[in-house]
């Protein structure tokens, strides 16, 4: 496998793209040409915003070819578009043979919720302090235990165990707060995602650990629950704002993640109106709220 690696101008990336893809290249992306440095820049924006920009004004492409033919074939072809002036060929080089599987696997390694409480990868033997855990594969995930905001959630769980008989985990990825909380004593979770991959992702590791909960899309919410977590982000939170303080039931506990330090204050007004939140655990700049209803 060989990799064609060329820069171009923002404007160019997305013809250059088009063409490496009808030139029979098996992947193609780009990157920031500056990543790593000074002039590195961000270009993640929130669910229901825009990124700050379309793209890089400097961009690295990079394209994968069965062999090197092909990729010198590709590079000459697009030497002679138009659409390429301003553009360099920086090389093409081979691609190391690698475990690609193994290689992924090694990124994920077993995560201490608390000293008896774990997320262990399906793969990985179960640490000999472990008393619960969450078994779970990455692969399918949108959730691994490993983020700060998924760690507090878990943690707060915990601390908080036995659970309510209903809890609600809305935006539920992976499921890993979902089947936290059935470990946790919750004896009806639902758990809802409006990705069709998330609830199944959902399902399978709910299979995967034993234990049984609801998946669905949102309207798989209903009534009232004894705890309602989100981990999400903070703009879709404010909009969700009276959804998910009305399915707080009397005497229950409503848990945000996926909100910055600094976005606290914005997250507290939105909720003001019906329930009032708190910071009740941080780490590595964010910060996990949290509410109770009155009974």
């Amino acid at each position: 496998m060989f990799e064609l690696r060329l820069s171009c101008a923002e404007s160019a990336v997305e013809p250059i793209s088009d063409a490496l893809e009808a030139l029979d290249a098996l992947s193609v992306s780009a990157e920031d040409a500056d990543a790593d440095t000074g002039a590195e820049k961000a270009l993640f924006g929130e669910p229901g915003l825009p990124p700050p920009a379309p793209g890089w004004s400097r961009t690295t492409v990079l394209a994968l070819f069965n062999d090197e033919t092909a990729a010198r074939q590709a590079a000459a072809l697009l030497a002679a578009q138009d659409f390429f002036t301003g553009a360099t060929i920086q090389a093409i080089a081979p691609v190391p043979e690698q475990d690609w599987v193994r290689l992924t696997q090694s990124q994920f390694e077993p995560v201490a919720i608390t000293p008896q409480f774990w997320v262990v990868p399906s793969w990985h033997a179960v640490p000999a302090a472990a008393r619960q855990v969450i078994r779970l594969d990455p692969g399918l995930a949108f959730g691994t235990g490993t983020h700060p905001t998924t760690r507090m959630c878990l943690r707060w769980i915990a601390a908080h165990a036995p659970l309510g008989p209903r809890v609600l985990d809305y935006g539920c990825g992976s499921g890993i707060l979902a089947i936290g909380a059935t470990l946790h004593g919750a004896q009806s979770v639902d758990a809802v995602d409006i990705d069709p991959a998330a609830v199944q992702a959902t399902q399978a590791n709910a299979a995967g650990n034993g234990v049984r909960l609801h998946a669905g899309l949102p309207d798989a919410a209903h009534g009232r629950y004894d705890t309602v977590l989100a981990n999400i982000l903070a703009t879709p939170l404010k909009v969700l704002a009276p959804l998910l303080c009305a399915h707080v039931g009397a005497g229950g506990a409503l848990v945000l993640a996926g909100v910055l330090e600094r976005q606290t204050e914005e997250l507290c007004e939105a909720y003001a109106p019906w329930l009032a939140l708190r910071a009740s655990d941080h780490e590595d700049g964010w910060v996990l709220l949290t509410a109770e209803r009155p009974r």
